[in-house]
């Protein structure tokens, strides 16, 4: 049993699973890869056997780490969008701040899970949190009247994900979200104008 450092047993495993799962995130953003349990105890200062108290594989600490992030990132988006006062506004902030938590290194997060080709339950629920991210996107498409708001969420999103790919091939990012800007700027304006024309 792990020697307890904190004033409860479940004070003390709260802890130490937050310890863990910082470790295995900042592993990833160094790396790109979750590493194995043995590179996280040893980050952690813990035995490996220790780990397994708190996560009992890989698999299992990945799960853990995604529930962790995703809705930290879901709420920053959310922000971001919220902080602008018009629709178009609001689009534009959306491709930025994705733009910004990949360049901050969430991208790590998605190439581990593609890397360790997780089971069903993983699957989906990642699934259901990118869902989460989407749904300020659409619901935005759907207030400026867009038809099919998934069809136009795909292209908006495929934006981002060249950008991002620039970002991750060396390119600056004061660069890559200015071009990220021009792009998607011009089009959510056209989108505001004609939701504008169709009630007036």
């Amino acid at each position: 049993m792990p020697r307890i450092t904190a004033n409860t047993v479940a004070e003390h495993r709260a802890n130490q699973e937050r310890l863990l799962l910082d470790v295995a995130h900042a592993i990833l953003e160094e790396t790109g890869e979750i590493g194995s349990m043995r590179d996280v105890a040893e980050r952690a200062g813990l035995a490996r056997s220790s780990v397994y108290h708190y996560f009992e594989s890989t698999e299992a600490l990945l799960q853990a780490l995604v529930e962790d992030i995703f809705p930290r990132w879901t709420i920053r988006i959310t922000d971001a969008m919220d902080a602008e006062p018009e629709p178009s506004g609001r689009l534009v902030a959306y491709a930025l701040e994705n733009l910004r938590l990949v360049h901050e290194g969430a991208h790590a997060v998605g190439s581990a899970l593609a890397a360790l080709s997780p089971g069903e339950a993983l699957n989906e629920q990642a699934a259901g949190m990118h869902r989460a991210i989407q749904e300020p996107l659409i619901h935005t498409l759907e207030v400026l009247g867009v038809e099919d708001s998934e069809a136009m969420g795909e292209m908006i999103n495929a934006v981002v994900h060249a950008s991002t790919r620039l970002l991750e091939a060396g390119k600056p990012f004061s660069q890559v979200s200015s071009t990220l800007i021009a792009v998607i700027e011009p089009m959510a304006a056209e989108l505001q104008r004609r939701a504008a024309a169709k009630t007036s």
